[in-house]
């Protein structure tokens, strides 16, 4: 059974359509062990089915394991988003959900190879000396959460010393729970420091810079944790909608 449906699957193909360029995505996958892998699977596989432009490679994690370390995937269910190099573009988990608008995006945004980010931001991020890896921690049903996922590829893509991957706190609870994730979208800059709510690229790049310069944190230090001044953080009641601009409560 199709996990899209009529109506998703021609709107997602009109949005693809277009394509300047090609995209890869990669699955990785196990067959023990890894409840949704089944689901990302077949997800990719209907997505790369949509446009001419894309191509589909399933991998397997551990018997795969140096195409793994290749591509830096330590988890599944994973999906990463290459052109003819890796960007370091990833998800972690079943991109669906509202996280579908982000997996789009990442398509698009590899097939343009152009961040569009700012000329400024552009300049900056070539000044990167350190590598530094972003892990936006979302659920399926935060709206909030693929501006904080798209801004984060974005990027990625712009510099090479810098990784992005989108996890699903759902998919992921101990890994969110070890970062204290409470509230989505929470950004986690290098295990280090946090970014609570959708940062905008300014206040990204500024935390990205700082990580980029700074010594990696030893273990069991506790994160430092950031509020973007642009966005309040708001303790939603369950049955509540967060307030626009806001993290969605877990």
């Amino acid at each position: 059974m199709p996990l899209l449906n009529d109506a998703v699957r021609e709107k997602a193909r009109k949005l693809l359509a277009d394509l300047p360029g090609t995209a890869r995505l990669v699955v990785f996958t196990q067959e023990m062990e890894c409840a949704h892998c089944r689901e990302n699977r077949q997800l990719a596989e209907e997505v790369a089915g949509l446009s001419g432009r894309l191509s589909l490679e399933v991998l397997n994690l551990l018997t795969d394991a140096d195409r793994a370390r290749e591509l830096q995937v330590d988890k599944v269910p994973a999906l990463v988003i290459a052109g003819e190099r890796d960007y370091g573009i990833k998800f972690y988990g079943v991109p669906a959900g509202f996280e579908f608008t982000s997996l789009l995006a990442a398509i698009a945004l590899v097939s343009r190879r152009d961040s569009g980010l700012k000329p400024e931001t552009r300049a900056r991020l070539a000044t990167l000396r350190a590598a530094v890896d972003l892990q936006v921690f979302t659920t399926l049903t935060c709206p909030y959460c693929p501006a904080a996922v798209v801004t984060a590829h974005r990027f990625a893509l712009e510099s090479p010393m810098v990784t992005a991957a989108a996890v699903d706190s759902g998919e992921f609870p101990q890994l969110a729970g070890l970062y204290d994730v409470l509230a989505v979208p929470r950004t986690v800059v290098n295990r280090q420091r946090h970014i609570e709510g959708v940062a905008s690229e300014d206040k990204l790049l500024e935390e990205v810079l700082a990580a980029g310069a700074a010594e990696p944190a030893l273990a069991g230090e506790r994160p430092q944790v950031l509020v973007d001044p642009a966005q309040d953080r708001t303790e939603a009641g369950d049955g509540d909608p967060p307030p626009a601009g806001t993290g969605n409560v877990l």
